[in-house]
């Protein structure tokens, strides 16, 4: 998904949807694009936020590789402090870094990239396999099942006693 997108399809199987980003500028342009009554748009640091409430469905797209490693358990909870009971998760991601991007080796987790404008930011951008994700999430509860294959994406989704990850 591209930066500030929430994808309408969702919309089509959802009574309501709630968008999080800490980004206020993020939120304007999906709140442009979408229009609809049903999204909620809140700015929040996804470490620090606490919903309001329990959902049936979680969705993340592009943002597991850009937790830290030493953060990453603490983002599982809250994935299932969001979720009701037999609440599905689903989410798609990708490991793709250049070897530009770098700066630290090849097993850096902080890469190096640069906004439209030529402006360089350091980012987190966790190279995850299906295997490793398949031992982190197995490892807190989530019975991830991932098979592996040679592509960049990966797929995930969580039910609540079973899980898989692909690529593509």
């Amino acid at each position: 998904m591209r930066p500030g997108r929430v994808d309408p399809s969702f919309l089509s199987h959802a009574d309501d949807l709630t968008a999080v980003d800490a980004a206020p500028e993020m939120l304007r342009i999906a709140a442009a694009k979408v229009r609809d009554r049903r999204v909620r748009f809140v700015q929040a640091d996804l470490f620090s936020w606490q919903p309001d409430r329990r959902y049936d469905v979680v969705f993340f797209g592009f943002w597991l590789s850009h937790v830290p490693l030493e953060r990453f358990d603490e983002f599982s909870r809250l994935v299932h402090r969001c979720l009701k009971p037999a609440g599905p998760v689903a989410f798609v991601d990708d490991a793709y870094r250049t070897p530009e991007e770098l700066i630290e080796g090849e097993h850096s987790t902080i890469i190096r990239r640069q906004l439209t404008d030529g402006t360089p930011f350091r980012a987190v951008k966790v190279p995850h396999t299906p295997s490793e994700l398949e031992e982190s999430l197995g490892r807190l509860g989530w019975g991830l099942h991932c098979p592996t294959s040679a592509r960049t994406f990966l797929l995930g989704r969580r039910h609540p006693m079973r899980a898989t990850v692909k690529r593509l």
